[in-house]
């Protein structure tokens, strides 16, 4: 009886809106066939032993800047899925497909006419006083107009129709290699699990990446060369640099690796000589991409590579030039890009946000802030970040005085209660806050891919609703279930 009540999601008992359950509290139809079979094991842990070891000898590794203990670690993995019935999988895959074409539509239109901020639906100063405002790029179009050619789109659940974009990732969206890896495990772990259910495929996502590389390519070029830059092993997604380059069969280089030829074209050092490169998937920030053009001190790219590409002669992709679409100032906007260059209503929600170089807004945040979330404008990985309702005094009194030291710097949000999915833990299961990437992939301004698949990144921490998993964050498979007529019970 005891293992039964340990893995058994009957008497599993969520806190709050738990993706196992539907609205009056019963197990979702997908989750039923999980738990019958849950219900008839007796213990995970020679399971989860496999998986570490599997994870260990694969590599699957990530690196916490700063941290003294050592330079890598592995990154924690849950073997409970997380399980979305295709009717879900319908509702997100449209809004992301929709917010990545808003959003190569608004770079498009603010390095060329300005449209946008010439009707006044964004304002001028929020862009073009940015500081990830790009001035060197203007009035450059890259190849097929595609700026966002891989995207990461952040999405929370509140409820089981109810789904927000948390934010948007298009400059160089990191973990769609965990999505695989954790896939890859999952299968060895339990095989018969995939012959209960009809699980979409992600496998196919390298694939789609080297085909999306290769329609970026200058001169519509049948064959070109495509290398993934890195900025080293010690970058902390260097696993997955190495990983997508294998998986594509592209080469993996640094920027000491290439140079800038008098032609002005991109070449690659190889035992036979130089060879011309035609497309870099770069996995470097723009300030340490090109010392000539931007950061002076970067020996982490290669002198002469924004020439090249303002010439045609090698398309980088991401474009240069794209945080200012993904900066979280700009954020409330997006809904009114989508309005204004695809005449449509946003299928995902935006999370309300005071925007701090607002006054009014500012007032409030500061009156209100032991309630809300505040993010810097440019933060990431879970850094510089305040949970108000989480937070000392201590903490809430730095953030204030950061705050109206530099409002411009943050935003703030509600504090929104994320979806819980089961997690395996000491105790047996328990509920913990989860979040989803799905990755798109952009040929052309009106062809975006989405696999049937997500990162889901899971907040390890009881209570904690910080995902990353450079916060103590962990990740699990995602399964979208298609028609289940062809599966064997």
């Amino acid at each position: 009886m005891e293992s039964e009540y340990k893995y058994s999601l009957t008497n599993y008992k969520p806190y709050s809106y738990d993706e196992t359950r539907t609205g009056d509290g019963c197990l979702t139809e997908v989750y039923k066939i999980y738990d019958a079979w849950l219900s008839k094991q007796t213990s995970f842990d020679a399971k989860n032993k496999l998986a570490d070891l599997i994870f260990r000898r694969i590599g699957i590794t990530f690196a916490v800047y700063g941290e003294q203990s050592g330079v890598e670690r592995l990154i924690p993995f849950d073997p409970i899925p997380r399980i979305l019935s295709s009717s879900e999988w319908e509702k997100i895959n449209a809004g992301v497909c929709q917010r990545v074409k808003a959003l190569n539509a608004f770079l498009n239109d603010i390095y060329t006419s300005k449209k946008i901020l010439k009707e006044n639906i964004i304002p001028s100063d929020l862009i073009l006083q940015n500081s990830e405002y790009t001035r060197a790029v203007e009035n450059f179009i890259p190849p097929n107009n595609v700026h966002t050619h891989i995207s990461g789109i952040d999405i929370i659940r509140t409820s089981p129709d109810t789904f927000y974009v948390l934010e948007d990732n298009l400059r160089c969206p990191s973990g769609v290699s965990y999505m695989l890896e954790n896939r890859e495990v999952m299968s060895r772990l339990f095989p018969e699990l995939f012959k209960k259910y009809n699980i979409l495929p992600i496998n196919h996502y390298p694939h789609e990446l080297k085909k999306t590389l290769k329609a970026s390519a200058p001169n519509e070029l049948d064959n070109p060369r495509i290398v993934v830059l890195t900025p080293g092993i010690y970058n902390s997604a260097y696993f997955e640099h190495a990983f997508l380059a294998a998986q594509m069969g592209v080469d993996l280089v640094t920027g000491a690796d290439l140079f800038v030829g008098k032609d002005n074209c991109v070449y690659m050092q190889t035992i036979d000589g130089a060879e011309r490169v035609d497309v870099i998937y770069r996995r470097i920030d723009d300030n340490f991409l090109d010392p000539e053009a931007f950061n002076p001190n970067s020996v982490l790219g290669c002198p002469g590579l924004y020439r090249s590409a303002m010439q045609g002669k090698v398309t980088i992709c991401n474009a240069i030039g794209n945080g200012v679409a993904d900066d979280k100032a700009v954020y409330p906007y997006v809904p009114k890009m989508i309005e204004f260059y695809l005449e449509e209503k946003p299928i995902l929600e935006n999370v309300k946000t005071y925007t701090l170089s607002k006054k009014d807004d500012c007032t409030y945040v500061l009156e209100h802030l032991s309630e809300l979330v505040v993010k810097e404008t440019h933060g990431s990985g879970g850094y510089g970040m305040l949970i108000g309702p989480k937070a000392t005094k201590a903490e809430l009194e730095e953030f204030r005085t950061k705050i109206k030291a530099k409002p411009s710097n943050y935003i703030a949000q509600p504090t929104l209660s994320l979806s819980t999915s089961p997690t395996l833990q000491e105790e047996g299961l328990a509920p913990r806050h989860v979040d989803l990437r799905p990755y798109a992939l952009m040929q052309s301004p009106d062809k975006v891919t989405v696999v049937p698949g997500s990162l889901t990144r899971v907040a390890l921490k009881q209570g904690s609703l910080v995902v990353n998993s450079s916060q103590g964050g962990g990740t699990k498979d995602t399964w979208i279930v298609g028609n289940q007529e062809n599966t064997h019970a």
